[in-house]
């Protein structure tokens, strides 16, 4: 699916590109992916000049889940000292976060295709081997702790969604209890290598310049525009492109 796109990136940018293959779910569980896409991504920093690599200038780039692997991968590599800096992620609507799946986005297109509401936490829960039966406590936002709610609010909140994209159909979802049990299987989903927009401020303050780009009719629109916010609240200089017309899978 992305040989042609990849050979497009190439002709296009002058650069050398490399796709890992990295190891699929269910038959390799979470996170062998992420563990996949570190290694190659070390790899390559280490071997940049026998591609004719600078590695100064090495960026990391992925769509949708390929996304919160570039995410995850950047934050990673943040404390390295013994590798080149990454020069920049790119991050084309990435799966961020699993605090609220009631943001207006998800609200807006849990209808719209290809990235249904439904099939977004289906394929998460898969991911991360966890019972589909707890879907509905998670959309109710039962999963979330007391104290993890208010550790996620100053980063996850509709009103850090701008007002423009809250003007199609959205409504303030009510807030449920957190239920014990629900709490304590979710653990992984908070884990900053699934969700990593949960990250440490000290990690976030040290990434590298990003581009994300979001598409309007898509669930996970503002996971993007909620890490935007992140990154250059904390000072990292962000490229923006909102795709009015698109929707996920775009690209």
């Amino acid at each position: 699916a992305y040989e042609r796109k990849c050979r497009y990136f190439c002709r296009k940018t002058n650069s050398v590109v490399v796709s890992v293959g990295y190891r699929l779910a269910p038959e390799h569980p979470y996170p062998a992916q992420f563990e996949d896409c570190l290694t190659a991504t070390i790899h390559f920093l280490r071997t940049a000049q026998d591609h004719g690599v600078d590695p100064s200038r090495v960026v990391i780039c992925g769509d949708s889940s390929g996304g919160t692997l570039t995410a995850a991968v950047a934050q990673a590599l943040v404390n390295r000292r013994d590798l080149p800096k990454l020069r920049a992620q790119i991050l084309i609507y990435p799966f961020l976060q699993c605090v609220d799946l009631n943001l207006p986005s998800y609200q807006q297109n849990k209808g719209v295709p290809i990235l249904l509401k439904e099939r977004t936490l289906v394929l998460g829960l898969k991911y991360v081997n966890l019972d589909l039966g707890i879907l509905e406590a998670i959309f109710k936002g039962c999963h979330v702790s007391e104290d993890r709610r208010l550790k996620y609010q100053k980063w996850v909140s509709p009103d850090y969604i701008p007002h423009e994209f809250k003007t199609r159909g959205y409504k303030p979802s009510p807030t449920y209890l957190p239920s014990k049990e629900v709490c304590e299987v979710s653990e992984p989903m908070f884990d900053p290598v699934f969700s990593p927009l949960l990250a440490e401020d000290s990690v976030i303050a040290h990434l590298p310049e990003t581009f994300i780009l979001t598409c309007e009719f898509d669930v996970l629109r503002d996971d993007g525009l909620l890490y935007k916010k992140r990154l250059e609240d904390n000072g990292i200089k962000v490229t923006w492109c909102h795709l009015q017309e698109g929707f996920h899978g775009t690209v």
